[in-house]
């Protein structure tokens, strides 16, 4: 079964293994599918669900709340972001103003068919809204019951003591960021990571496989799988480009043994390495068919010795990203509509 850690400074547990459906729902997998990997994941002990209103336009929302029809509401952690452009993407359909806010959490709680939501997350950063404006909107959520916590994702190190202290005076709390993170990819180790450990703020990371090349699926040299999420554009083929370098997936094969030593498959590697960072509590994963979380549930609890973690980072040199600017390359510089 699935480990379970707090988030942040609260008393607020999550599987550390959780459940996401960035390009599954609504769009890769048809409903039943995707009905039938909630209840997988839900066999598997997992109990956390992370969605988007964005995801699918509003519409993986609305899948995973009838897939999670009939559960005991209390036994889960539902998960949930606003910022990006919905519905009929109109000016007033984006972003961080109150107005957002206020349309876009109705709309979720209808969606997911919930009284409240759990985790609710400024999915980026805006630049348009004054970040007063934003937090006492989030601040009017929690005392209406609708939201109990607040995150943000993919928020620098500065931005995230800016809102943390602004929740603090408003008497909520911050409690997690969503960044990207893996083995490949580091970049908020040097500045997020340590900004977050002082604040109380901790990391529910995305793309732990780097968007599937840490499976090993990817050979150097060759095509890419046919019907591979590098094919799809709807299914994240942008973000994965920057890993299908012959250089990067050279090193990624240099994993293999590592894997094998430790008993572990790949994917079991990949998300054990991001749950060894202990201001992560929880790894997202996805999963087009149910039999993949069976995978990659073992590994919760995995814990890699100094031996493992360092021929990871020997297999590895020379293709890892860790600059810290790249953080606020993720956040848009004007609203996107």
């Amino acid at each position: 079964m699935v480990n379970y850690r707090y988030l942040g400074n609260s008393g607020f547990k999550v599987s550390e293994i959780t459940y996401g459906n960035w390009i599954t729902h609504a769009s890769q997998v048809e409903n039943e599918t995707a009905a039938a990997t909630v209840r997988a994941a839900l066999d598997a002990g997992i109990t956390t669900f992370d969605t988007a209103d964005t995801y699918a336009n509003t519409a993986a929302e609305a899948v995973l709340g009838e897939a999670l029809k009939g559960q005991r509401r209390e036994s889960l952690e539902i998960l949930t972001k606003v910022y990006f452009p919905t519905g009929p993407k109109g000016a007033n359909d984006t972003g961080l103003s109150r107005k957002h806010i206020r349309d876009s959490v109705e709309g979720s709680l209808r969606r997911l068919d919930t009284d409240y939501i759990d985790l609710y997350q400024a999915h980026r950063f805006d630049v348009e809204t004054p970040l007063e404006e934003t937090f006492q909107a989030f601040a009017d959520l929690v005392r209406q019951g609708k939201v109990l916590y607040i995150g943000v994702s993919e928020w620098t190190a500065e931005q995230l003591r800016e809102g943390h202290a602004l929740a603090k005076d408003l008497g909520i709390q911050l409690v997690s960021n969503q960044p990207q993170y893996s083995a490949l990819w580091r970049v908020i180790e040097g500045e997020v990571v340590p900004a977050s450990q002082e604040l109380g703020i901790s990391q529910i990371v995305w793309s732990p496989l780097a968007q599937g090349v840490l499976t090993g699926k990817y050979l150097p040299g060759q095509p890419v799988p046919a019907g591979s999420r590098a094919t799809d554009e709807k299914s994240g083929a942008e973000f994965i480009k920057r890993f299908l370098r012959d250089d990067v997936l050279t090193a990624v094969q240099r994993l293999r043994p590592v894997a094998a030593e430790a008993g572990l498959t790949l994917p079991q590697l990949g998300i054990a390495w991001v749950l060894q960072n202990p201001n992560v509590s929880a790894a997202l994963v996805g999963a087009s068919r149910p039999e993949q979380l069976a995978d990659t549930v073992k590994a919760s609890g995995v814990v890699l010795d100094a031996g493992t973690l360092a021929a990871i980072d020997e297999a590895l040199a020379g293709v890892v990203e860790d600059d810290p600017a790249l953080t606020s390359d993720s956040s848009p510089k004007r609203r996107l509509v």
